[in-house]
Parts: structure tokens; sequence; C-alpha cells
């Protein structure tokens, strides 16, 4: 049988590695589906519900192993909706190829039916490579730039295919001028700094007194490397919230996350250091780093444009985080003191103001108890995802990481809509182990509500079938809400916030999976237990308070004259707001004051 340029197209990915493939079909791509239908040996494809969930499932593909997600659509709107979970893996630096179908080409530029300018609607999001075939013998040489690129540039690539040219015969590019010759294969290059600037590195962190690091997703596979350097500097480390995985909680001088989803201790850590090492992390929020020009500042990371962007380094070195801490750990002293002590007192402080924070009273149900009796029945291994919104702060705050787990979000684009579509993602990364995500009900209506009929569709090939998807249900969009009173001074605005209370448990008993409701806080740890021993996905419901604020670990002047003018103005729930806040106040000045 003759070889056509989809068959070529699906071989050439499996030279390249790729063995899955995340999209929706449609008539643009459909020569290339014919030819993964024929390949169903060495290729498999996960349909989705919608073309956007495959994009974030290609991007989570990237996050939890560490090589290239690839998606597939047709033409038209099919190309159109991969575009938000694409730049979610752009601005979190994740290799992702886009193969999108289009009208034939003796079609294009005629207003044709579902003719779009592909090439420019993807020249932002897949700017370092995306182009449009027009014959077979080009084919090869845009497959291997389009992985190639994406991997050494950790980025976003599109390959565009006319419906017609996918049927054609494939043609190998004839020997003559004017011709490319590709072949497969890249191995990222090992990326050490130049001796002299870790030798400069070194005497800055070595006449610090008091070092922070701040770690992002730069240093998840760097634990170790991370734990000796800061050891050896006697310093406290901080985490931005991609690199929630890159060390346990359980360390003591772990101060946990930072920003507006971060802890006390964080805005210690980095109000009183004389010193920062930044390591592998893009974090975007400057008034929670120390100030400018307080500090000496050196930062590692393996791409230069995101050196001295976030604050003014005195020196930056540009490599792996792993291999550069290795290099550098040598021309290191021993550091001793007080500093790290004081750094642990607060961090053991700071989760017993947590655990009370958990504790406190709520209608129903706290949030925070929700993760906070997750944290102890996390199995080993596990990973787990969350979404966008308030549910994120509790992942962020109250969620204990231990090693050998994996921890994800959409970072840098802070999408809605991406747990769900992380934990299948995960799942079919590594069947063997259990996944939970954490999703808020307005990202569960928005679009993850659908993507539990992909769970239902595939869960019966995975070889563990705990995934637990647990929705924090208060009908509120509530990190908005809390931001429109903390941030303008604004009462809650119904007609925007408020969302329908839906059964979400019901729906996935309506499909085959396990539902469970709690909506009284002792049933909380019960559910998980249940949950995580079920022999099929679950959908565990919780019904919380939407009046437990979100709280900022340092509350500004700005902030909370903000929130006077909120209640000044008439906020809907102003007793609930007024309640909530107290609670969680109280419990930080007076531990031990737990209401339930």
């Amino acid at each position: 049988m003759t070889m056509t340029v989809g068959d070529f197209i699906v071989e050439r990915l499996h030279q390249w590695g790729v063995r899955r493939l995340f999209g929706y079909p449609g008539d643009g791509i459909n020569g290339v589906f014919g030819a993964l239908a024929r390949a169903k040996a060495k290729m498999e494809f996960i349909q989705t519900r919608h073309e956007e969930m495959a994009a974030f499932m290609a991007s989570a593909h990237a996050k939890f192993t560490g090589d290239i997600g690839v998606c597939i659509a047709t033409s038209g709107p099919g190309a159109t909706h991969l575009i938000t979970g694409l730049y979610d893996a752009r601005l979190d630096h994740q290799p992702v190829l886009a193969i999108v179908g289009q009208q034939s080409r003796a079609a294009i530029g005629g207003h044709y039916q579902q003719e779009v300018d592909l090439a420019s609607l993807f020249k932002d999001v897949a700017g370092d490579f995306v182009h449009q075939a027009a014959t077979p013998a080009q084919v090869r040489h845009l497959i291997d730039r389009a992985i190639r690129i994406a991997k050494a540039n950790r980025t976003v690539t599109a390959v565009i295919l006319p419906n017609d040219l996918q049927d054609l015969p494939y043609e190998e590019p004839p020997r003559k001028h004017g011709t490319v010759h590709s072949g497969i294969g890249f191995r990222a290059a090992r990326t050490v700094p130049h001796l002299e600037d870790l030798q400069e590195a070194a005497d800055i962190l070595n006449q610090g007194e008091r070092v922070a690091i701040l770690v992002g997703a730069g240093a998840l596979a760097a634990t170790d490397e991370v734990i000796a350097v800061a050891d050896r500097l006697n310093a406290g480390v901080a985490k931005a919230l991609l690199g929630k995985a890159a060390l346990p909680d359980n360390l003591p001088w772990v101060t946990g996350s930072i920003g507006l989803l971060g802890t006390e201790p964080s805005w210690d850590l980095m109000r009183d250091c004389d010193t920062l090492l930044m390591i592998g992390s893009g974090f975007p929020y400057s008034e929670f780093l120390p100030e400018e020009g307080s500090v000496k500042a050196v930062q590692i990371d393996i791409t230069p444009s995101m050196l001295s962007l976030r604050y003014p380094m005195d020196t930056n070195l540009q490599g792996d985080a792993a291999q550069t801490l290795k290099a550098l750990l040598p021309h290191l002293r021993q550091k001793e003191g007080e500093w790290r002590k004081s750094i642990e007192a607060k961090v053991a402080k700071w989760w017993k103001t947590l655990e009370e924070r958990a504790h406190a009273d709520a209608n129903p149900v706290n949030p925070q108890r929700v993760t906070w009796e997750l944290s102890p029945r996390l199995p080993d291994g596990a990973i787990i995802t969350s979404d966008s919104g308030s549910c994120a702060n509790w992942y962020a705050r109250d969620l204990k990481i231990r090693r050998g787990m994996m921890a994800s979000l959409s970072g840098g684009l802070a999408s809605m809509g991406a747990a769900v579509p992380y934990a299948l993602a995960a799942k079919f990364a590594h069947p063997d182990r259990p996944v939970i995500g954490l999703v808020g009900d307005g990202a569960m209506q928005m679009n993850n509500m659908s993507e539990l009929i992909t769970i239902a569709k595939y869960w019966s090939s995975w070889d563990d079938p705990r995934c637990v998807i647990c929705v924090f249900n208060n009908e509120d969009l509530n990190q908005v809400t809390w931001e429109q009173r903390v941030m303008e001074g604004d009462p809650k605005f119904e007609a925007s916030q408020s969302i329908p209370n839906v059964p979400y448990h019901r729906f996935a008993e309506m499909i085959g999976l396990k539902g469970i409701y709690v909506d009284r806080p002792e049933n909380v740890g019960p559910a998980w237990d249940e949950a995580l021993s079920s022999d099929r996905p679950v959908l565990l419901e919780v019904k919380t308070d939407p009046e437990v604020p979100p709280l900022p670990p340092h509350l500004t002047f700005e902030q909370m004259k903000k929130i006077t003018e909120t209640l000044a103005k008439g906020d809907s729930r102003e007793a609930g707001i007024v309640m909530g806040t107290m609670r969680q106040l109280l419990s930080s000045f007076w531990p031990g004051s737990r209401q339930s």
C-alpha cells in the first residue's frame, strides 16, 4: 500500500518517540486520522470532548513526562479552539506540537468555508515555528523542525496541513537544489555557567548572613541539589506555585508558596533576607520579593530571557538548575547561625495557624478543611492538579507535598479549566499512579464537567483506577468575588459572580463514576478515605463556604481600606464577610481557638 503524507506524519512522530496524541477529529484532518487508524499499534489517540482540552492535555503531558506533548485538530474552529491550551504550554515553557488541518490548497484565499489564516492565528503562540505544508516532500522537514524546535526552546510549534495534501502519496525530497533533507533526534546540551561566573555567585552567597532561596518549575528535577545548597547556606526556601513539588513540605525550613497565594513565612523570608538566590523561577509579582536594592541577588535559569527579569540580579547564571547547583556547591562555605532556626520556628507556627484556620467554623464546610484533610491521606507517588480560582489558594498553602509526588496547574496563563484535563494527561502518562484534581465549581461548569466523560471512556484501561476530582461547590466565582472586594473595594456583583448549584456527584454517577457528596465538616476526612479506596474514578463534591477569605500573607493598609469600602457600600454577604475574615484572622493571633 502506498504511504500517504498522513501515514508518513504518523510514522515520523513515532520515530521521534511520540506515542500519544490528544485531539478531536474533523474533515480538515481526516487524512492524518486515517493514518492513525492504520497505525493504531504504534500510536494512541485520546479523544477529548473539546480541542481546548486536548491542548491542555498536551501541555500537562509535557509537564508530567518531560517530553513533547502533541495535539491535533481539524481546520477552522478545531484549530481556533486549541489556542488557550497552547498558550498555557507557551507561558509555562512546555514543548508542545499542534498539528492542524486546513482547507484544500486550491481553495485557500477564496473565502472558503472554515478557511482561517492559521499561520497568522498561531504566529504568537507558536512564534518560534509555524508553517503550512504545500508539497509532500516538504512535510519531512516541517515535522522534524517543529519537534526539534519545541524540544530545544521548550515552546509551542505548529504544522498546518491542507486536507488534500494529507491523502497524496508521500514523496521524499529529491536530491537537487532547493530541497531540504532533515533528520530526527535531539538531546538538550549540558548547560553550565562559566567558572568565573560561578565563583562570582559563590562570593555573593558566601558573604550573605541571611540567605533566602526561591525555586520554581526549573528546580523540579533538582531536589537533592537544592537541599544541598540550602543546607550549605543555612537558608530558607520559598516555592513559586509551579515549583510546589520541587521540595517536600516536611523540611522544616521550606516556607511554602509565595505571592498572593503564599504563606506568612515566605513573606517574612523575603522581607528579612540580605541575599537572594532564585532558581528556575519566573515568579512575576515583584512586591513579594525583597525591595529593589536591599539585597544581593543571584539567579539560575536555563532560559537567558528570564534572567534578571523579576529582580535586578548581581550575577546571572545560565544553566540547568541541577548541574549548575552541583558546580556551585564546592565554592560555597558552610554557614551556621540563628537565621534558619528563626525560619523553622515561623514555619512550625504557620502550619499550626493553617490547621486552626482549616478547622474554623464555616457554612457549611470550610474549603481549607478539604485540602488539610487530604494532605495526610495523599498516597505515595500521587499526582495532584489544581484549577485556577480560590481552590488554588488551598492547594498552594494547605497541601503538603512529599518526595515522589508531582503537582501542577496552569501557571503563567492561570487559566480556568485546566485541572481535569491535567489529571487525565497525568493518568495517561502514569496509569499506575493515583491522581487527584482540585476544581472550583466555576471551572467545572466552564468545561471540566464534560471531561468527566473522557474519564468515563478511558478509566478501565488504567492500571490504578484511582482518579479523584474534588469540586469545591460554593455557587460563586469566588476568587474574582474576593478580588472585587479587596482590590477594587466593590461589593459582590451578583449578576457576574453567582453561579447555579449543580449536583456534580449525581452527574458523575450518571456516567458510571462514583459520586460522593459532603456538606458536614466532620465527613470530609472519611469522604477522602472512601474516594481514595474506590475501585473506579470518583467525583467528590464538597459544599463549601464562599465567605472564607483567601487572605494574602500580608494585608496592606490599601487592602484593608478596600474591604472597608466594600462593607460601606453594602455587600450582599456582609455578615459572612465579617465573620469569615475575623475567624481567619483570629486563628492567626490566638492559636488553639478552633471552633470545631
